[in-house]
């Protein structure tokens, strides 16, 4: 097996790189000074002569006392020179390379699990720029760890509560505690649901980060789709007349270039979520159209949501009242799959809310072209 040659540092390529320079412009200052200097003191002797001063007896000897001086005097500025050289050299890669050492020790912070060091400023623009790209990027990958474990333990807490549930009931009824009702049973199956959508909404929320789930996007009309919703949602609430649906449609709506089951599946999830928290009022389903966006709106006169929250609203796991929203099921990724469905189509969605008079979940997508 061949030896692998040893690595030479960057420091000292960039000493050699600086020496190498040094020698070929000391070799050639020596090599043109040597062909043509003699020369020229020739010359002048020459010219010497020729205004009558006698030097012809001693010009050898002259001759050989310049070029022995012009000798030694080579020699001490090759020396002088070249080790003032060196020494510039040496200090200007070490500058050079200390932010690249500095930012090596930080990598290795990293790897311990320090996430803090960040890399100083530097008077080069080239490894400024550098180390602020390196600064960036792991604030990036700080603020991704630190929602890993936001993940983990959030994952664990939604876990922990049903399979709590789930084995409490079972071991009432192993030990004869608790009757086996139809009512025990039916809450054992809620639990289990609850696990199962979890799971699901878990799985679609990672195909859509990962960009695994595909939007066949289409020449859609948004009307017809909106009436299946809502009347299937009145459907569901039966004799229940709180809370009322409207709908408020503009007339001749564009339709819109868009996945139709994902459309589907942004509305149900914010109509879902309005259900979940309005008792009482009115819930009401809103499209109309700006420039070259169509906007889909729902509105609640629900409990609403404080303005500290908006930001997070979006989040996975996050819900602004999470008892309630354990009791109806809700898994808190609703909209987090909603936000990321909508950009996936081209879109974008936000909210507004007060509390204690409502919310409105709000998005656009585009218009479809002539040629769909």
């Amino acid at each position: 097996m061949a030896k692998v040659p040893p690595k030479i540092s960057l420091r000292t390529r960039l000493l050699l790189s600086h020496l190498i320079v040094m020698a070929v412009a000391i070799i050639a200052l020596a090599g043109v000074s040597r062909l043509s200097t003699p020369r020229y003191f020739v010359i002048t002797l020459e010219r010497l002569e020729g205004r009558g001063i006698r030097i012809q007896q001693m010009r050898g000897q002259i001759l050989e006392s310049f070029t022995d001086a012009w000798a030694r005097g080579m020699i001490w500025s090759v020396l002088l020179g070249g080790g003032a050289a060196g020494g510039i050299s040496y200090l200007l890669s070490r500058r050079i390379i200390r932010p690249l050492t500095r930012m090596e020790g930080i990598t290795q912070r990293f790897a311990a699990g320090d996430w803090a060091a960040r890399v100083p400023p530097s008077e080069i623009p080239e490894l400024h720029q550098l180390g602020h790209s390196f600064n960036r990027m792991a604030s990036e990958l700080q603020q991704v760890e630190q929602q890993r474990r936001e993940l983990v333990s959030d994952l664990s807490h939604e876990l922990r509560t049903p399979l709590t549930i789930v084995r409490g009931y079972l071991e009432a009824l192993s030990d004869q505690k608790l009757p086996a009702t139809p009512e025990t049973y039916e809450r054992l199956i809620s639990e289990t649901q609850r696990l199962q959508r979890l799971i699901e909404d878990l799985q679609e929320l990672s195909k859509l980060e990962a960009g695994y789930l595909p939007i066949q996007r289409q020449c859609l009309e948004l009307p017809p789709l909106i009436q299946q919703i809502t009347q299937r949602f009145r459907d569901q609430q039966l004799e229940s007349q709180n809370p009322q649906l409207v709908l408020e449609i503009a007339p001749d709506l564009p339709a819109v270039d868009a996945d139709l089951a994902r459309t589907e599946q942004i509305l149900v999830n914010l109509l879902s979520n309005a259900l979940q928290y309005t008792d009482n009022g009115t819930i009401t389903v809103k499209a109309w159209t700006q420039a070259e966006q169509v906007w889909l709106a729902v509105k609640d006169t629900g409990i609403g949501i404080a303005d500290a929250d908006l930001s997070h609203v979006f989040e996975r796991f996050w819900r602004a009242d999470r008892s309630r929203s354990r009791r109806s099921g809700g898994t808190g990724i609703g909209l987090a799959i909603c936000k990321r469905l909508v950009e996936l189509q081209g879109g974008k969605i936000h909210v507004d809310s007060q509390v204690n008079k409502g919310s409105t979940f709000q998005f656009w997508l585009p218009k479809a072209t002539q040629t769909r």
